[in-house]
């Protein structure tokens, strides 16, 4: 069978980090310089009178706001770790976090689809769509499949609700390049249907099969 060693990135997981880093990092800036300025203009300015805080707090301020920073970075190192792989026999989700192969045996069908058909604005909720605006009009390639590998509340922890049209088992995965991910795919799990064919219409393989079960 052929193998797939091409990595398609999904596009949600990097548009998600690329708005959580910005929010976080603007976050950690602002209370770096509230600390700075509690702490350092009653000593700059001493003629007007400013709010006195207490240095501990100044320190935990700080401390918070350097956190962030730096969570804001590790976010920003992250933003394209995440990826799906077809191979001969299986499609592999990769995050930092959930790393998942899928059987083809799973999968029932696949089909394209937009964003905004597949997440009627009328049927999300307030803050999924202004999350979906910017992606209304990209294309998904959607996976049917007979169940999920893990229990879904497990993988809406590590996934965003964007790879979730509903509660079906359903996968809307949005790649850069759809049409090569869809082609790398069908084509890999085109050969493994047709090796599955093969090998139960072959008698040898099953007599070999019935012989194991004895």
């Amino acid at each position: 069978m052929p193998k797939s060693e091409r990595r398609h990135l999904l596009a949600v997981y990097k548009y998600m980090l690329d708005r959580w880093w910005r929010d976080t990092l603007a976050l950690g800036v602002a209370l770096i310089i509230l600390a700075g300025g509690l702490g350092g203009l009653p000593l700059l300015l001493p003629q007007y009178s400013f709010m006195w805080v207490d240095d501990l707090t100044l320190w935990i301020v700080a401390g918070v706001g350097a956190f962030t920073i730096f969570f804001s970075i590790f976010l920003i190192s992250i933003r394209k770790s995440a990826y799906v792989q077809p191979f001969a026999d299986h499609l592999r989700l990769v995050t930092p976090f959930l790393r998942l192969n899928i059987s083809y045996r799973r999968f029932r069908r696949t089909y394209t689809a937009e964003m905004q058909r597949l997440f009627p604005a009328n049927k999300v909720s307030n803050w999924r769509r202004e999350l979906l605006r910017p992606l209304a009009n990209e294309t998904v390639v959607v996976i049917e499949l007979t169940g999920f590998p893990v229990s879904l509340p497990a993988m809406r922890l590590f996934l965003s609700p964007l790879f979730f049209p509903d509660k079906t088992p359903r996968l809307a995965i949005l790649v850069p390049d759809w049409l090569a991910f869809s082609t790398d795919l069908e084509s890999l799990r085109g050969s493994w249907r047709d090796a599955q064919r093969q090998a139960t219409s072959d008698p040898r393989a099953n007599l070999l099969s019935s012989l194991s079960k004895k």
